[in-house]
């Protein structure tokens, strides 16, 4: 199902097993230049796995020229500028303004069925780098942030962002083969996130930048465990 709320396109995906409808909500941010509609195939997957009685959220991001794209136009949640990590200036604009639509969304999500104790963020690439920064500036303690093939974004302003709820889960996977973001950086993410306090579930898979089956029966575990269900 498609819809939009405060402007932003959505698609939904319920997979519920409970008169009431679901107990559970997932928020799924996708990569550059995909869309919302990218990663809702692994629903009926994550279902088959034990993932039930759960709203799956895919917003697409805005359209936005991009930098290293020769300034095309395409769904993006933030610009860059360069591959290059270490050297690249970050957008510090684009990735505040995406955290203001994931923290409207979850403020919607609240405001109907759904607890904090059991809603997720998840994201994919940039849109697991947009999870990551603002599951760990939220007000409240949700279920758990899921990171894949990704890194921390803003990192140099964690200490003084963070929020209380360190003990927030975290579960963070990449591809040893990743050419488009290098291991290395999802490794220094997730070191940093634990000098910070956070614990994390850290998985690798011989992949490039993408998702594999293995991955996928891990994510299902890991919502599973989250959820309590």
């Amino acid at each position: 199902m498609t819809d939009a709320f405060d402007g932003v396109e959505l698609t939904t995906s319920d997979v519920s097993k409970t008169e009431s409808g679901a107990a559970h909500a997932v928020i799924w941010l996708h990569g550059l230049g995909a869309d919302g509609n990218d990663f809702a195939p692994l629903v009926p997957e994550l279902e088959k796995l034990g993932v039930v009685s759960t709203r799956f959220i895919f917003p697409h991001a805005p359209m936005r020229a991009v930098t290293i794209n020769a300034g095309m136009e395409m769904r993006a949640w933030y610009d860059i500028t360069s591959l290059d990590f270490d050297q690249r200036e970050q957008d510090v604009d684009g990735t505040i303004a995406s955290q203001k639509i994931v923290q409207a969304l979850i403020d919607r999500e609240l405001s109907r069925d759904i607890t904090a104790e059991n809603l997720v963020i998840a994201g994919f690439s940039q849109g697991g780098a947009v999870a990551l920064h603002t599951a760990t500036r939220l007000n409240k303690r949700i279920a758990g942030v899921m990171a894949l093939s990704t890194y921390l974004p803003l990192a140099d302003k964690l200490e003084t962002e963070k929020s209380e709820h360190t003990d927030l889960p975290v579960f963070m996977a990449h591809g040893v083969q990743d050419d488009v973001i290098a291991l290395k950086y999802a490794e220094a993410s997730r070191k940093q996130l634990e000098d910070s306090g956070y614990s994390i579930e850290w998985h690798t898979y011989p992949m490039p930048h993408s998702v594999s089956m293995e991955e996928i029966e891990d994510i299902a575990k890991w919502l599973v465990k989250v959820f309590g269900s």
